[in-house]
């Protein structure tokens, strides 16, 4: 992958991570990823926070295209895209790789000086 293509991947990913950077957040993906559409009464339930917060946290999240609300009926209810999420996966996967790299060019030049 080319340097354009690193930056324009981690650019797209940036906003995902933005949006999981927060507990009540990381905590509503948790509970969608179980993998059925909840209502935001469900994803209220047990929180410590409000039915007003949590919905202004999936909005948050569905900017972020990690989640995207739909009504039933007259129920809105909320559903895990894990084609974003797949997205950021694969740009901690680069930026592994990347890392793991590094350290085998920093464990070689070490072993050459010690010899």
């Amino acid at each position: 992958m080319s340097g354009t293509q690193l930056n324009r991947a981690l650019k797209n990913s940036a906003s995902i991570f933005a949006a999981l950077g927060d507990q009540t957040r990381l905590s509503l993906v948790a509970r969608l990823s179980r993998g059925e559409p909840l209502s935001i009464t469900c994803l209220s339930s047990g929180a410590n926070v409000t039915r007003q917060a949590i919905t202004k946290h999936l909005h948050v999240l569905a900017e972020a295209g990690v989640v995207r609300g739909f009504r039933n009926g007259r129920e809105q209810l909320w559903q895990l895209e894990r084609r974003r999420l797949d997205e950021a996966k694969d740009s901690l996967e680069i930026i592994s790789r990347q890392w793991d790299g590094a350290l085998a060019r920093l464990k070689s030049l070490v072993e050459e000086d010690s010899q």
